[in-house]
């Protein structure tokens, strides 16, 4: 997919981009799994860990929430300290503190130390996914971007595909041993992992196509000209990005996706437990369905998205849909098949506008200003990371019901489509003969 050649390019740049593909998706792919799964698993441990140390709903819907402020707070210099000190650098340094810090959520004892490491774990991993989309765009041209977003945005759906019933399992098999619950294990053996990649990705990954000893001479000008060729015109100093309105209207629609998929992330093993399934690895093997689902729609809105060369209605409509899908499950919370059918769309359309979305402001953004101006729509966006599982708690812990928290999710999903019908996100330069 991010290797499809439009009619009438050079022949040779199919077989460049595959071999970009196979040398540096994967890889980044494996990291962002484990960056998705170490920033949600929380919702797993909740199933045991919130009797064992005696928190709330709403305890537990602002610590899972706060991760995002200290990933806000920290994103912009972390993107502009990359243009600097380069990628490898800055995904190694973000994967050994953060798998440091993921672990060491074995150790939480009550609120505090909840909130504080939920905390420390946003400030490390701070910079990650901006990082990863700038540093792609040193490697492939504008016009393949959503297809290549899908592949590596692809690490949230197996995060939960693989993420769930792999917590499950873990929580259930190692339940009591050498004295440690099943949470605490499952935060030690999906955390240490992140430090051997960090340590892989300083060896494995080259700041930019020109340092890339698998690339021959040849290769290297092939790819500069058709970055060239195909880039958008329009340059911006970081300056100019933050006085940009273009900007604040992206990274609000953003906002509103994030609100939904991190709403459903952090609540759907509990959604789940709501609608009758009461044994944790039965949750963890349901809660895969959505994810195969956003996996799925994911990959075809992205290959429609860049055969079509549109981003704004592949983005918009699976928005909307996403948020009367949602709606539906909140109205019947009890009737499990409706539930599950309703959720799972929703998941799948989330993840779909998700993807595409990343193709905006790529294409928008030029320059050393794009790793800030990127950061900056990211970070601006996952303030509804923090916001939407703190409202469901607080909803919960007011009402004793998800519902009212889901329906104002809702809402937001359908107010983020209608931002982008409002305002037109930026079109594409034209490619350049």
């Amino acid at each position: 997919m991010p290797h499809t050649t439009s009619p009438g390019a050079d022949p040779r740049l199919a077989p460049l981009y595959r071999k970009i593909t196979w040398r540096l998706l994967p890889f980044l792919l494996l990291c962002y799994v484990f960056a998705y799964l170490d920033r949600i698993n929380i919702g797993f441990a909740k199933l045991q860990m919130q009797q064992d140390i005696g928190i709330s709903d709403a305890v537990y819907g602002l610590g899972a929430g706060i991760f995002f402020l200290g990933y806000v707070m920290f994103e912009v210099p972390s993107n502009l300290l990359l243009t600097r000190i380069g990628a490898r650098r800055t995904i190694s340094r973000i994967m050994v503190l953060w798998g440091l810090t993921s672990a060491s959520m074995l150790f939480v004892q009550g609120e505090w130390s909840f909130y504080i490491l939920r905390f420390m774990l946003g400030v490390f991993e701070a910079g990650f996914a901006p990082g990863m989309i700038f540093y792609l765009t040193y490697w492939y041209s504008q016009s393949r971007m959503a297809g290549v977003m899908a592949v590596v945005m692809l690490a949230g759906p197996i995060g939960g595909i693989v993420g769930g019933p792999a917590s499950a399992w873990i929580m259930t098999a190692f339940s009591g041993a050498h004295g440690l619950e099943g949470w605490q294990w499952m935060f030690l053996l999906e955390g240490l992992p992140c430090v051997l990649l960090g340590v892989v990705a300083f060896y494995f990954l080259d700041d930019k196509p020109a340092e890339a000893r698998w690339l021959s001479a040849g290769e290297k000008a092939l790819l500069a000209a058709d970055l060239e060729s195909r880039g958008a015109q329009k340059k911006h100093a970081f300056a100019q990005v933050l006085r940009d309105p273009a900007i604040y209207g992206m990274a609000l629609t953003y906002f509103c996706l994030i609100c939904g998929i991190y709403a459903v992330s952090f609540w759907l093993p509990t959604l789940l437990k709501i609608a009758g399934v009461q044994s944790t690895m039965e949750i963890g093997l349901y809660s895969a369905i959505p994810y195969v689902a956003a996996a799925i729609f994911m990959l075809w809105f992205a290959r429609s998205s860049d055969r079509m060369q549109e981003r704004r209605w592949h983005t918009l409509a699976p928005a909307l849909l996403a948020g009367i899908s949602l709606c539906v499950a909140t109205a019947a919370p009890t009737q499990f098949a409706l539930s599950l059918t309703a959720i799972t769309l929703a998941t799948g359309f989330m993840w779909a506008a998700y993807t595409v979305f990343w193709a905006i402001p790529s294409q928008y953004l030029q320059g050393e200003a794009a790793a800030g101006g990127i950061a900056l729509i990211n970070s601006i966006g996952l303030l509804g990371g923090f916001l939407s599982p703190s409202i469901i708690g607080w909803s919960k812990q007011a009402t004793g019901s998800l519902a009212s928290g889901l329906y104002v999710i809702s809402a937001l999903l359908v107010a983020g489509a209608l931002l982008l019908l409002v305002n037109r996100p930026p079109q594409p330069a034209p490619a350049r003969a």
